[in-house]
């Protein structure tokens, strides 16, 4: 994920399941603009810029009676050390398997596959997260849906896990996960959203302050 609206790339409404495919939700509202300031400066823009869309886009997964009443999305402050680049997605090599259905907010099944494995280093360990890709998602396409639990689930953020959605690097086909940008799924905001719950297998057992929070 890029500093760009994505957060609805893999949750569907649950009375129509066409309105929020595997595509990018928001790609409109990119943030080019960003790569002229410092890091920090242009998180902090992004989520200004998502504010301003949540509190008065029409597809805002905000409810129409409470956008006015908007304050703003929660987060935790901004932690560089919580960015890690250059990660190769690596075969699955995992006990479950690859096809799979994901499970739903709203009770229902998705199909997806894991895609792979990012390995990385956080807290003295070595921690892993599973990507996956839907059935609907084309053959081509290199992104990756990461969604994950941590020690701040369920109480400081959403009991059902955070999401980030990830782009291969043109140039050299690696990854970021950068959880400054891990946000919530829609259902949060409203209940008529179907959004992807995290598979157990994706909980990391340290907290991640970085990202969006619960007020």
């Amino acid at each position: 994920m890029t500093l760009e609206h994505d957060h609805g790339a893999h949750e569907h409404e649950a009375h129509d399941h066409d309105e929020h495919d595997d595509s990018d939700e928001h790609a409109g509202h990119d943030h080019a603009g960003h790569e002229h300031v410092d890091y920090p400066t242009a998180v902090a823009m992004f989520r200004a810029d998502k504010d301003d869309y949540f509190r008065s886009a029409h597809d805002s997964p905000v409810p129409h009676d409470q956008r006015e009443a908007f304050i703003g999305i929660p987060y935790f402050a901004v932690d560089e050390a919580l960015r890690f680049e250059g990660l190769a997605l690596e075969p699955y090599e995992g006990s479950e398997p690859t096809s799979f259905q994901i499970p739903t907010s709203d009770g229902k099944l998705r199909d997806a596959r894991r895609a792979g494995t990012f390995r990385f280093d956080l807290g003295g360990e070595t921690r892993s997260l599973t990507a996956y890709r839907f059935a609907a998602q084309d053959p081509d396409d290199g992104s990756v849906f990461v969604p994950f639990l941590d020690a701040t689930s369920g109480t400081e953020t959403y009991g059902a896990g955070r999401y980030l959605d990830l782009d291969p690097d043109e140039t050299d086909g690696t990854y970021v996960i950068d959880f400054n940008l891990a946000y919530h799924p829609s259902c949060v905001y409203d209940a008529r959203f179907s959004c992807p719950i995290t598979p157990p297998e994706n909980r990391l057992p340290v907290r991640i302050e970085a990202g969006e929070r619960l007020g």
